[in-house]
């Protein structure tokens, strides 16, 4: 492009980036709640498919990405498959969490599985587009980083926006279309919010696709599986960075999976979906302003490599503290946000982070192996990412059919039934362990392995730039 991104440009891409994220949160934080909890899908088969998803997209993710580079259209190679993709995923999205009623048993399984795999691989066809449209806008430089960095505030808010607002939104539709026991208000209104979900997600894409105008000529190069490997091999800061997004990632989604069901059977009561959404707005909150506020100023006062590991003994004690908690007689919501703020924020930062390393680590291995492979480390975030939400559901889901938390819940309770009473002291001690002590157990692995293997000081970084600069 020739000229500067404008507001226009700036809040069309933004405005994608929230609609893209509200889609994937919900997804990634309800499909195992939905099809589990709701529908009674074994939880065992339900975490099969999640973790067997993310595999397929081990090799869907390349071949998409070799599918956009080839596209030749008047509008670009990105816009026509990021308008594509959006409207498959927004259908396979409402599709997904509006299951036939008349399904059951090995039915039911095969609808979970063919719409969750669908979901992805339709997600991809709107998600590499759309990151990799960055370079065909930008000039490079400020600009560019300038925008990732908005992009990646805005899927925060996207993602913080459905964690605030889903089980409320969820029981206030159903309730208002007729639903009578909870479970009845919970499907109606997980159709009717996901539809809703799904016409935004549209019409924030369309903005995106309105307000910019790529550079037809730009020309990208694409990751096979092949080229993903050779560049983690061969870049030992590449590895470690996506290590570290893979651990971290598995520790939060592991705890986005459980924390509906700590609050329905744990922590309890007759409005617990009021406590829950309480809860999530905070912690939302807490997220985007760590991003925004948390990181820069702890950047004034140390570098990178510090706040990581400020990040993750945040976590670790926000974890701690919950856990102890436990021990107490939980009765009011507010103290949880104690182990919420250090929880939520420090993934915040931590977000932030990941990115920043895995940059990093691009101008490293220009230097180490005389090619600068930007396009290949930065396609694979999407695919850990999601890699790590898959693992993460798996080890959810896994554990749920211990704890037996639904086993012994009237079907035809309503929506005022405290679901707490149904579970035993050991089954909500069970979950308290599983959300707790194995994100804990990921996050100390984390900090072992990045600090052996991270090496990326802010003082070598500026040894690498300079080298690159003489070289060039």
């Amino acid at each position: 492009m020739n000229t500067n991104l404008g507001f226009k440009e700036k809040f069309g891409y933004g405005i994608g980036a929230v609609g893209k994220d509200m889609v994937y949160m919900l997804s990634a934080s309800y499909v195992l709640y939905y099809f589990q909890d709701m529908l009674g899908v074994n939880a065992v088969y339900m975490g099969i498919i999640l973790l067997g998803a993310r595999i397929f997209d081990a090799f869907n993710d390349p071949i998409m990405g070799v599918i956009v580079a080839k596209t030749k259209t008047k509008w670009g190679k990105f816009r026509p498959w990021l308008l594509i993709g959006t409207l498959t995923n927004a259908v396979v999205l409402f599709l997904m969490f509006a299951c036939p009623p008349s399904l059951d048993g090995p039915g039911l399984v095969a609808y979970a599985a063919i719409t969750y795999i669908l979901w992805g691989l339709t997600y991809t066809m709107m998600d590499i587009p759309y990151w990799s449209m960055i370079p065909a806008i930008t000039k490079g430089g400020k600009e560019r980083e300038g925008l990732t960095t908005l992009a990646r505030s805005c899927a925060g808010a996207g993602s913080a926006i459905i964690m605030v607002v889903t089980m409320m939104a969820v029981n206030f539709i159903g309730g208002a279309l007729g639903g009578n026991t909870a479970k009845e208000i919970e499907i109606i209104g997980f159709k009717y919010f996901t539809m809703i979900v799904a016409i935004l997600f549209i019409i924030f894409i369309v903005i995106t696709c309105v307000s910019i105008k790529e550079d037809s000529t730009v020309n990208i190069k694409t990751a096979s599986v092949g080229d993903m490997f050779k560049a983690l091999v061969q870049n030992d800061q590449a590895m470690a960075a996506v290590v570290a997004i893979v651990l971290i990632n598995c520790a939060i989604y592991i705890t986005s999976n459980l924390v509906i069901y700590f609050f329905k059977y744990d922590f309890g009561g007759n409005k617990w979906f009021g406590d829950y959404t309480l809860f999530n707005t905070f912690g939302g909150a807490m997220q985007i302003l760590a991003m925004m506020i948390l990181f820069p100023v702890l950047r004034k006062f140390f570098n990178c490599i510090k706040i990581f590991y400020i990040a993750l003994f945040m976590a670790v004690a926000g974890y701690a503290v919950l856990f102890a908690l436990n021990f107490t007689s939980l009765q009011n919501v507010f103290i949880l946000f104690v182990p919420g703020f250090l929880i939520f924020a420090a993934n915040g930062v931590l977000s932030v982070l990941t990115t920043i390393f895995l940059a990093n680590s691009v101008d490293y291995g220009e230097l180490k192996n005389g090619r600068r492979d930007e396009s290949v480390i930065f396609s694979m975030q999407t695919f850990v990412v999601k890699l790590a939400s898959g693992v993460a559901a798996f080890i959810a889901a896994v554990g749920l059919p211990f704890l037996h938390l639904s086993q012994d819940a009237p079907t035809d309770a309503d929506k005022t039934f405290d679901f707490s009473s149904t579970v035993s002291a050991s089954s909500k001690m069970g979950l308290r362990i599983l959300m707790t002590v194995i994100p804990v157990i990921l996050l100390f692995i984390a900090i072992m392995y990045f600090k052996k293997k991270y090496v990326l000081t802010d003082e070598k970084l500026e040894e690498i730039n300079e080298k690159l600069k003489a070289s060039k």
